[in-house]
């Protein structure tokens, strides 16, 4: 099959008919061109061409222009050299062009063609006469080929009208296969096409139907539904693709007015008759409702306008199908469209071959632009919109000026991206507008709820502005309720602000300006929130003493350091006024030892003060009962912990590294919904939380604390418990009934731990386990079946795994256990879809292996395991270390992260992951040329192999991500990696 790079520009002929006239009654021959012709296919057939001793250049053009040929073969077929000759053409399109080629079997058995047998081989015997062995080779060749074809067999059917009927829809569909070259490069498309083409029902020919797609601006929603168009046209008597219903309107008209304007448009678009005129709303049904159409109406912002072009579906033919795109998910539920395509952001492979093909031409980065193409990915955070903008205006540039655009462009969106994102906002009531400022700027990828709270004293109807902007795909709400807006239109938002009037902005985000109003006392009561990023000014700022006071409505206070450093450059007098209604509090770095003594935190929803100089808070109790969420992490100097008894809305409590903290009062008790609860590094705590049997704690953290020798008593809830090795010694007697206990960690501390307790084996809803640091552990216990992932790292004594070769477990890591014996890291090495142990011998079972970081296969099959052997390089870079994989299939190239976090590996380690191969629009063959090349800035490559495992490649499995499997060896423990 040729590539669709060979094929022709246009097709002058949708389907090309070979038959032997004499043999085929004519009643056929205009039961076919009728069905063909109701179908909007062209047909050629070579009756009117005169007949010679050779086809004529005009039928071999013919059948060279047409996109599929059917052969009709009747048992005088053979009879004709003429017929032949033609089959033989039509075979070699099949083969050079990728022409289709289908067969009807008229009056005559499929073997008999094959072997040119009976009645028809007595045919082509005769025909054969005088001609050349040659000729009468490439006749045998082309009818025993055109045999095995399957197709229709006239004695199979009863009625030949339904047999032709079928012939045409089967040609219909073929047709509807391919897409038009404008969309052949887009990636994903034959993904969103195929969900699409599920929601149409293209089978069902009795009744009309309108399906929605629907998604945030820049996603693409207008691309597919051209490419939508592009495909199906051909199976309706009529198309239109109306673009931009959102600027169709005409200022001065009435709502009549505009409905008749809208429907005139349409009309004239789709029967292709300028400045038609109607007259009543009925004219679409009345010109439409007969018809089978394809009608695209392309950025539909106003359901008014929707109700004037596709009210009903009874206004259209039987089959009809109307695509409606918009931003506006409400307008759809409105109209009560239930078939709807949420367009989704691409995956992150995807979304570097979009940027690939706009900035470079091809699928992938030149292997030095790796890094930059991340950094673009990133800052576009996938948007496809943003990735062809910035491809295009970055391709041909040299590195150094990629640095110097992609530098400007992260505090500056690019104004042809802006332009298209800034629409939706511009379209929203004011009241929207400030909540999504106020998300833009404070409460992305926060909770509804917790919006919601920290907007519920203002006149804003919070829950209904939420929904608005989701439906505007504005916004996304996800399953757990989280809020999330997408960086680039974070980034509209933030210049939204920036280029509002001064005195009417409700946030102020300019690190200047804010220095100004902050040492001037020039603050204005329009302001609700300050962002201000101090690490973005070189000077010393001395805040006066009142410069909140007038401030009165700021509710949302956040000084931060988008940069870290030692320098603190705000400077906050003692007798300072914060703002009497404050909701949220950020301070990074507060530089004084206490809060003001006039400091209320009765309507605080959270305070987060990180980094902070605080040796205590407040003095006594304080009315929280607003108080969500607490974060002190890196108090290190904090003495005094406050009174919590009446913080009674608490869900988080922060207090990693808070090194001078002797003990967590009683209070704590009090927390009934408490969910998180994390103490790291604690050093000098000498009494560990009491009365930590709440119901609602989830997740407790108790690591790097000393003088503790036991954990708490917890509630039957907990799911995700990181202890260190000291608190071990006693166990609580309520550690049995941890039956929701899915993640336990251990970290060694002092390393006198040689055997982990036994209780684990009782923990039979566990599935991660991680024991890091145990430096004397020199056994596993029994462990429990639920396990999936066990993580051991630096255990140097460890000799054995308890688990045997039917173990199910997947991801076994080992990292630094150099006492692993041959039996363990056998077991290790065949079991695990991902693994991570030390070892220099590849396993015998990568049995394609190449010394260095990259090997070539050639294989039909399309799951893998691959192994590298891997050393640290003397010279690391800062960032954590990372090993990537380049994987070519047949020249198209993508690229992966498959492990991150191999700090401090002292000897060489092997990694081995498991994945397949899926298609990507089409790469795979039957017979592929695969390379793996890996890559890594701070580790050295030695060795890499392949183990083809099984399953061959099918073309049927066209879907999913390249690597199914991803194997990052990165653990998180709030927000800290922890490395070997």
């Amino acid at each position: 099959m040729a590539s669709s790079s060979s094929l022709p520009q246009t097709w002058r002929y949708r389907v090309f008919t070979s038959f032997h006239g004499p043999d085929v009654r004519k009643t056929l021959l205009s039961h076919v061109r009728k069905q063909f012709s109701c179908n909007g296919i062209s047909m050629f057939d070579d009756q009117w061409i005169e007949r010679s001793q050779t086809i004529a250049p005009a039928l071999t053009q013919a059948i060279r222009e047409s996109r599929i040929s059917i052969v009709v073969l009747s048992k005088k077929y053979a009879s004709s050299s003429w017929c032949l000759d033609e089959l033989v053409e039509i075979l070699k399109c099949k083969e050079s062009m990728g022409q289709i080629v289908m067969t009807v079997f008229y009056g005559v058995d499929p073997s008999h063609v094959r072997n040119q047998t009976r009645d028809f081989g007595i045919a082509f015997d005769e025909t054969c006469q005088g001609k050349t062995e040659e000729k009468i080779r490439i006749w045998r060749q082309a009818l025993t080929n055109v045999g095995n074809i399957a197709g229709e067999h006239f004695l199979n059917w009863d009625n030949e009208s339904m047999m032709i009927e079928k012939i045409a829809r089967d040609v219909s569909n073929k047709l509807n296969t391919r897409i038009s070259r404008d969309f052949e490069d887009m990636v994903g498309i034959e993904t969103h096409l195929k969900k699409l083409q599920s929601l149409l029902h293209l089978d069902d020919e009795e009744e009309a139907m309108i399906v929605g797609i629907c998604g945030p601006a820049g996603i693409g929603k207008t691309t597919i539904a051209r490419a939508l168009h592009s495909r199906f046209s051909n199976s309706f008597q009529l198309t239109c693709f109306m673009e931009n219903v959102r600027g169709s309107c005409n200022s001065g008209l009435d709502e009549y007015g505009l409905k008749m304007h809208l429907q005139e448009n349409l009309l004239s678009k789709i029967l292709n008759q300028n400045s038609m005129k109607v007259y009543h709303l009925g004219a679409i049904q009345e010109r439409l409702c007969d018809l089978k159409v394809l009608i695209v109406l392309d950025d539909v912002d106003d359901l008014k306008k929707l109700e004037a072009l596709a009210d009903e579906t009874r206004w259209f033919g039987p089959g009809s199908r109307i695509i409606v795109t918009t931003e506006d998910h409400e307008i759809l539920e409105q109209h009560g469209i239930s078939n709807t395509y949420h367009v989704d952001f691409p995956t992150s492979e995807e979304a570097r071959q979009i940027f690939s093909r706009f900035a470079f031409r091809q699928s992938y980065p030149p292997y030095n632009f790796g890094r930059l193409v991340e950094r673009v990915t990133k800052l576009c955070s996938s948007l496809p919109l943003g990735l062809r903008v910035m491809g295009s205006s970055l391709r041909g540039k040299k590195e150094n000026e990629w640095e110097v655009i992609l530098n400007r462009l992260e505090n500056s969106l690019c104004q042809d991206i802006e332009r298209v994102l800034k629409v939706g906002y511009d379209n929203l009531h004011e009241n929207d507008q400030s909540l999504f400022l106020h998300i833009a700027c404070f409460f992305n990828l926060e909770k509804d709820d917790y919006v919601m709270a920290m907007l519920s004293d203002g006149n804003l109807d919070v829950r209904l502005g939420l929904k608005t902007l989701a439906y505007k795909s504005l916004i996304e709400i996800s399953t757990e309720g989280v809020v999330v807006m997408h960086k680039l239109l974070q980034q509209m938002g933030s210049q939204v602000v920036q280029r509002q009037e001064p005195w009417k902005r409700q946030i102020l985000i300019d690190a200047h300006e804010i220095c100004d109003v902050l040492e001037t006392d020039s603050g204005s009561r329009s302001v609700t929130g300050i962002c201000y990023d101090t690490s973005t000014i070189q000077d010393e700022v001395y805040i006066r003493a009142g410069a909140f006071k007038r401030m009165r409505n700021l509710r949302f206070l956040s000084i931060y350091k988008t940069r870290f450093d030692r320098k603190d450059r705000v400077h906050v007098p003692e007798d300072m006024d914060f703002p009497s209604r404050l909701r949220l509090l950020h301070w990074v770095a507060y530089p004084r030892k206490c809060l003001p003594h006039t400091f209320c935190p009765e309507y605080l929803v959270e305070l987060n003060m990180p980094e902070n100089e605080l040796e205590k808070l407040w003095e006594g109790p304080q009315p929280l009962t607003n108080l969500k969420r607490m974060n002190l992490n890196g108090s290190k100097h904090l003495k005094e912990f406050p009174d919590l008894s009446n913080a009674t809305n608490l869900e988080g409590l922060f207090l990693d590294n808070c090194e001078s903290l002797v003990e967590i009062p009683c209070s704590i008790g009090s927390l009934h919904k408490l969910k998180y609860l994390y103490m790291a590094n604690c050093l000098n705590l000498q009494h560990g939380p009491t009365h930590c049997n709440l119901a609602s704690l989830e997740v407790f953290q108790l690591i790097g604390s000393r003088n503790l020798r036991k954990i708490p008593d917890l509630s039957t809830n907990i799911k995700t418990l990181v202890v260190t090795d000291t608190v071990l010694e006693e166990m609580p007697d309520s550690f049995r009934h941890w039956s929701r206990l899915t993640r336990l960690c251990i970290f060694g501390c002092e390393p006198t731990l040689e055997k982990l307790p036994d209780f684990i084996k009782y923990l039979h809803g566990l599935t991660v386990l991680q024991l890091l640091n145990l430096r004397k552990l020199a056994s596993l216990p029994e462990l429990p079946a639920s396990l999936t992932s066990l993580t051991v790292a630096s255990s140097v004594l460890l000799e054995t795994v308890p688990f045997s070769f039917d173990s199910t477990i997947e991801i076994l890591y080992f990292p630094n256990c150099f006492k692993l014996g041959r039996e363990a890291s056998r077991v290790i090495t065949t079991i695990a879809l991902h693994a991570f142990l030390p070892g220099s011998k590849m396993p015998a079972e990568f049995d394609h292996r190449a010394i260095g970081n990259s090997l070539i296969i050639r294989s039909d099959f399309k799951r893998f395991r691959i192994c590298v052997v891997i050393s640290r390089k003397e010279k690391m870079e800062k960032d954590v270390p990372k090993l990537l994989c380049r994987i070519g299939i047949n020249d198209c190239y993508v690229e992966k992260l498959i492990l991150q976090g191999v700090q401090r590996i002292e000897t060489e380690h092997m990694f081995i992951s498991s994945f397949d191969l899926l298609d990507k629009d089409g790469w795979l063959q039957q017979d592929n040329e695969i390379s793996f090349e890996f890559s890594s800035t701070s580790l050295e490559i030695i060795e890499c192999g392949v183990q083809i495992v099984a399953k061959r490649m099918e073309k049927k499995d066209a879907l999913g991500s390249l690597l199914k499997h991803k194997a990052w060896l990165l653990l998180l423990v709030h927000g800290l990696t922890l490395c070997y």
